[in-house]
Order: C-alpha cells, then structure tokens, then sequence
C-alpha cells in the first residue's frame, strides 16, 4: 500500500503544478521536475508488477474500493480539486469556480503567520472590472465615476473630473502597463479601491497603454492609509509572477485572489 501511495504522490506533485493555481506555492520545489516524478511512478509500478500476483490484486482492490468511496460518498460532496483546474487550463473553458484557491489561500496564510489586515479586507469588497475592448481615459474614468459615485455617494461627474484633473497634474501611470489614478473627496471615514484589469488597455496617451488599474478614492482624514495602500499595491505588483498570474487569471474572484495571495507582511 505504501507503495501506491507513492505513486498518488507523485502524480499529485505534477497536478498540482501543471494546474496552475495562482495559491499554490509550497516551501519546496523538486529539482528535475517532472522527470523524477514520472521516473519514479514507473519504478513504484513496476515494483508492484514484481512483488507477484497477490500484491497487484490487493493494490487493485484498493484503489477500486478507493474510487468506489469517492464516487458513492466523497464524489457528493461540492469541493474542487486540482485535476479540474488542469483540465480546465487544457480546454480552456470556465469549468470550477475559486473555491479551491480560496482553501488553498487560507492555507498559505495559516503557514506563513498571515492574518488580514485592511487592506486585505477592502480588496475582498471592492469592485473588480475586467474590461474586454481598448478604452480611452475619458471612458474609463466615466465607466469607474459611475461605480465610485454608489459607494461613495458623490456625484459621479464631481469624481470623473477630480480623475481628470489629478491626471493633469501628472500622469498617473507608474510604470509599463500599470496606472494608480487617486483622488481626495470631500467628507469623512471614506477610503475605497476599485481593481481594474483590461486585456486590450485602456489608452491614457499616446504612448501609454495600461493594462492593469487601482483606482483609489477617499477622504482627507485617510491620508495614512492612503499613502501605505499605494505602497502596497507597488509592492504586490512587483512580486514574481503578480502580473502574469494577474493577466491569465479566468474570472473576477480569480483576480481579485491574485492581490490577496501576495506574500507582503501585513500591518494591523
């Protein structure tokens, strides 16, 4: 038996990393892969083969009363799993939904000492928009107003003309492909963030084209976590892989896991 649970574990190893979860980072990654994992499920296998007939049957009765538990109990139950997300990257098709990562997230945090901080906590709210088509400024700026103006309940020609004129002021783009548009709006105890992905850019110049926006607005009295929620967001960006994983990520929730799973220290 131990030696079809070696077999399992090898073939999770390569699941897991050919399916591309976005929280899927272990502390240890195996040299060689996945020629030492293929190697060894033959050699386990072909251990089986020559330990005689009666191991093999009882390797097979096993795994049979396995699959039969799985699919008359376990099956059942609503959970996904990593062979999904492989498939689902294979045929591109939207076939789990985020479930997994977000285990997989809570995971990680456990591991690594990781508790949410606000900021964590206002990205689990916020609006996230994942745009199909090239946009200009103007409309994008227009298209956000309208989501800021319901949660902030200010005007939403009062917020577009605040985003334009801070970005008369400087541009707010960063760097290649990222923009951090803010602003400072009247009243008191108001902060929010609105996470922007678009695939065919969003045109705030001629020579810039981003493909990935923050929008950030909030009151005067928010200064300090307005200026600590910039820094965040520099930093998250620039972590290995943020971008990419951010750029093929399948849905909404999916984007919005990619920010929640940076490996910054938290501040409480």
């Amino acid at each position: 038996l131990m030696l079809i649970l070696f077999i399992f574990v090898n073939f999770s190893v390569i699941i897991m990393r050919e399916s591309k979860i976005i929280n899927y980072r272990p502390t240890f990654r195996s040299p060689f892969y996945p020629w030492i994992q293929i190697f060894s499920i033959f050699i386990y296998g072909f251990l089986i083969l020559e330990m005689g007939k009666v191991p093999f049957l009882i390797s097979i009765s096993f795994v049979g009363l396995s699959l039969l538990w799985f699919f008359l109990y376990a099956g059942k139950i609503r959970r996904e799993f990593a062979l999904m997300h492989l498939v689902e990257r294979i045929t591109a098709k939207e076939l789990v939904n985020v479930s997994l990562e977000e285990e997989l997230k809570e995971i990680l945090h456990q591991r690594d000492g990781v508790v949410k901080d606000r900021f964590d906590q206002i990205i689990e709210k916020c609006p996230v928009l994942d745009l199909k088509e090239r946009i200009g400024k103007e409309e994008f700026f227009s298209l956000v107003s309208g989501i800021l103006s319901f949660r902030l309940d200010i005007e939403a020609k009062k917020i577009k003309e605040l985003l334009l004129k801070r970005e008369e002021e400087s541009s707010t783009v960063v760097e290649k492909e990222l923009a951090l548009p803010h602003i400072v709006i009247e009243g008191e105890n108001k902060f929010e963030i609105v996470v922007v992905r678009a695939k065919e850019g969003i045109i705030f110049s001629p020579q810039e084209v981003v493909k990935i926006v923050f929008v950030l607005a909030g009151t005067s009295d928010q200064r300090n976590f307005y200026l600590r929620s910039l820094m965040i967001i520099a930093n998250i960006v620039r972590e290995h892989h943020f971008i990419s994983c951010f750029m093929k990520a399948k849905s909404k929730e999916r984007l919005r896991l990619a920010i929640l799973s940076s490996t910054r220290k938290r501040q409480l």
